[in-house]
């Protein structure tokens, strides 16, 4: 299911044994584009202590009671690495956090999950650590800090970044909500992250490929529009590029 990281902001997450609070924003990396961590807004259970949700705890997005359901209990996470509130995600802090959950990291191997293509959720097929190479580095964004950046076609301006459409399968960002307003006013288009050619982090701009005359006659996007592989299919045939549900076909 596709659904806007602003949807599923205030979603209730639900541990084995209570609720923990509520979905705040995304922590994603800047190259694959998945999201890495859901930022967990604690209230006064776990106050000055960040807590972060690796996909690999989120079991289930339940869009009908508005929740995300969470595969670790209380205990668990309140017992997990801290990480200040004021401080940004270190490397040193993600390997002590993977270390603790035992899940395989996403950052050694050639896919968007390390040694997977996809979030593997069966501990009897993880690969040994040694046995997994093609270590990458990351850098992980937030959606909450991305939202706004300009984003640049290759003939100029087309607006700002207003969301994100993650898959709750693989917890991939697949487009980038962009509000044309100050161009075409009234209209939003999507963006796939594949279509991106650079990023300015420093400018807080996003750079794509696509001209401005292909962007204006994509399919319109809505908040209220359903993502349908036969809408997506349209986006990317109007855009004359390969769907990436295709690419993921073959992936082993």
């Amino acid at each position: 299911m596709l659904i806007a990281a602003k949807t599923l902001k205030g979603y209730k997450l639900h541990s084995l044994d209570g609720d923990i609070g509520s979905a705040r924003e995304f922590y994603f990396d800047d190259r694959y584009w998945t999201v890495r961590y859901l930022v967990a807004d604690t209230g006064n259970w776990l106050t000055g202590k960040h807590v972060l949700l690796s996909p690999y705890a989120l079991d289930r997005v339940d869009p009908d009671k508005e929740q995300v359901m969470i595969n670790l209990t209380k205990e668990k996470i309140s017992a997990s690495p801290a990480l200040s509130t004021d401080k940004p995600v270190s490397k040193q802090f993600e390997d002590s956090y993977y270390g603790y959950y035992g899940w395989p990291n996403y950052w050694n191997g050639p896919y968007s999950w390390g040694g997977y293509p996809y979030v593997n959720r069966d501990p009897d097929t993880w690969s040994p650590p040694g046995e997994v190479t093609g270590h990458w580095d990351h850098n992980l964004r937030s959606t909450r800090a991305v939202t706004g950046y300009h984003v640049q076609a290759s003939d100029g301006d087309i607006g700002h970044v207003e969301d994100f459409i993650i898959d709750d399968e693989t917890w991939a960002i697949r487009y980038l909500v962009v509000n044309t307003h100050n161009w075409m006013p009234g209209r939003h288009v999507l963006i796939s992250p594949k279509w991106i050619d650079s990023v300015r982090w420093l400018e807080s701009k996003v750079f794509t490929t696509l001209s401005r005359e292909s962007v204006r006659s994509s399919p319109e996007y809505t908040s209220a529009s359903l993502i349908t592989r036969d809408y997506e299919s349209r986006l990317h045939d109007s855009y004359r590029r390969q769907g990436y549900w295709v690419d993921e076909l073959v992936a082993p």
